[in-house]
């Protein structure tokens, strides 16, 4: 990360939408860890509070599904919160399997605390951008979130398909092009195919 303000090197990580990615990520977590405090929970225990706060009794597959946080961190997360006293996990009453995840009294304080702060970070990311783009670039983010969520089988199917609407519309212009081909020629008076009976 450039920290003194001068334009950075040229070079091949500027093509390279991971590294970039992963420089504005780090910027991002910069803004909100200077926001939010020592004492505030990190953005990925913010996401589980928030999300736990609007509904009760989630599973862990649901905290999955809901933050995007992968299986095995989310464990980890929601064991080390409920040991903190954040969170509360108890039998599932609709899946006698499952732990159901809920906030406690110390979660809901801290989530609370933390709101304002997590909204001032939102705002000092975005306002780093010119007001004109900030719409196309939450859109920009929120259509990548939306291709993560679908995980790779959903994913993997959305490019397929595109593919084959690409092949077929190829295909659909090819086929434009030889009936006019064949008008033009018919025109001219040469030989050409009877369009009708094609």
């Amino acid at each position: 990360m450039v920290k003194d303000g001068k334009k950075a090197r040229s070079g091949p990580l500027d093509a390279s939408p991971s590294h970039l990615m992963h420089r504005a990520l780090q910027l991002a977590l910069d803004i909100y860890a200077e926001e939010v405090g020592a004492d505030g929970p990190t953005q990925r225990q913010f996401a589980v509070l928030e999300i736990a706060s609007r509904n009760e009794g989630l599973t862990q597959t649901d905290l999955v599904r809901a933050t995007g946080i992968d299986r095995s961190t989310l464990a980890d997360l929601v064991a080390r919160m409920t040991a903190k006293g954040l969170l509360n996990r108890e039998r599932s009453v609709l899946d006698g399997r499952a732990k159901a995840v809920s906030l406690s009294d110390e979660g809901r304080a801290l989530l609370e605390s933390a709101r304002a702060k997590v909204e001032a970070a939102d705002r000092r990311i975005l306002a780093l951008m010119p007001k004109a783009r900030r719409d196309s670039f939450m859109k920009l983010l929120a259509d990548l979130a939306a291709v993560a969520d679908a995980g790779p089988d959903e994913a993997k199917a959305a490019r397929r398909a595109e593919k084959l609407a690409r092949k077929a519309e190829k295909e659909a212009r090819k086929a434009a092009e030889k009936v006019q081909k064949t008008k033009t020629r018919r025109k001219a008076g040469g030989p050409g195919l009877d369009v009708r009976a094609a």
